[in-house]
């Protein structure tokens, strides 16, 4: 019996969300009814309600989440009513070139439900990353659902559906990161402070947490940062340098997505470093930098898509690091409100207030 719940709605660019009826149908083939319990609000659904990822309004907002199978459709094997699952917004083909090669976290023919849920009056929904979890119930592929431990906390484990699995991956799977490295994350919001927790994680000597909001930075030591600087008051390339001996940082991850950071990144890096953009830059963006010193300075240059991860390896992992006391992904979540409350949430990410608000269902 197809399901009617509520649903964050965004309407139309720039217009505050609504809380309306969402007809969610049976799961078909290769699809699954998930029951939401927890949803982080992240920056990408506000790009979406202010028109920035495309106009196929209205959308259903929301896809950074966790919660428990309700219903799976035909030739479903990978999970089942009753499973704990987070979602992930890139469900793996398993027959694409990538896969193929053995990179399925590279797959170039991900998927979502085909199905799609709608508006009372029949409006068709476009959910935020094929997800919309803003939602008591939501309908996704089947790959997007990725089964974990359930004594992880929803609040806490949906937050690995996209933004901190983003940063904790441009570290560990992107960049490499390994014991001893030097490393410096330039962007201390939700992405930026997984990334140092991620380098923290794989036993960086030096983490730099780079940002012009102090208190942003007091975050970041939080997770592990071993030094902060205010690139507001300090240039930050000669800090970067000066605090790994002159050469600059084995590391250099841009969580911000910006010309600007991205050349401090390059230019922050030692000889034969790696520069790793996990922020989303916008399509005007441009970068100019000198050929001879792409080409002198060696090293990669790297972007990070989804933290280059695999849910169906990284999830359960990550969160069997989180229950074993090694993963402070608690610290992550600055408040849990309800459905009701995600406009208000919008308004204290753009004033910097919170790394995650987590709707709680």
């Amino acid at each position: 019996m197809p399901y009617e719940v509520q649903g964050v709605i965004a309407r139309g660019k720039g217009e505050p969300v609504t809380l309306e009826t969402v007809h969610v149908p049976d799961p078909g083939p290769g699809e699954a009814v998930v029951n939401v319990q927890a949803c982080g609000v992240c920056h990408t659904d506000l790009h979406y309600r202010e028109g920035g990822i495309n106009d196929d309004f209205p959308f259903l907002l929301g896809h950074e989440a966790a919660g428990v199978v309700e219903a799976v459709g035909p030739g479903v094997t990978d999970v089942a009513p009753g499973d704990y699952v987070i979602l992930n917004w890139r469900a793996v083909c398993g027959q694409c070139r990538a896969c193929l090669r053995g990179r399925p976290w590279y797959c170039f023919n991900t998927h979502n439900a085909a199905q799609k849920m709608t508006l009372a009056d029949g409006t068709v929904l476009s959910p935020a990353l094929g997800i919309g979890a803003f939602a008591e119930k939501t309908l996704v592929a089947a790959g997007q659902c990725t089964k974990v431990n359930p004594d992880a906390k929803a609040a806490v484990a949906g937050l690995l559906g996209c933004g901190v699995m983003a940063g904790l991956g441009a570290a560990i799977n992107t960049g490499g990161v390994t014991r001893g490295d030097s490393v410096a994350v330039i962007g201390c919001g939700g992405v930026g402070n997984a990334a140092v927790l991620g380098a923290h994680l794989a036993g960086a000597g030096t983490v730099i947490a780079v940002d012009v909001d102090d208190r942003k930075l007091a975050w970041a030591r939080d997770f592990g940062a071993t030094h902060t600087v205010n690139s507001r008051e300090t240039d930050a390339v000669e800090a970067i340098r000066e605090l790994t001996g002159g050469h600059g940082a084995d590391v250099v991850i841009d969580a911000v997505g910006r010309p600007e950071t991205y050349e401090q990144a390059f230019y922050a890096r030692d000889l034969a470093g790696t520069v790793v953009l996990v922020g989303v830059p916008t399509p005007e963006m441009r970068i100019d930098l000198p050929l001879l010193d792409v080409f002198g300075r060696g090293g990669s240059l790297k972007s990070s898509w989804y933290g280059d991860c695999l849910p169906s390896r990284d999830f359960p992992m990550l969160i069997d690091l989180y229950l074993q006391g090694r993963l402070n992904l608690d610290g992550f979540v600055s408040e849990t409100i309800g459905l009701n409350q995600v406009e208000e949430a919008f308004d204290k990410m753009h004033r910097g207030e919170v790394l995650r608000s987590v709707v709680v269902l």
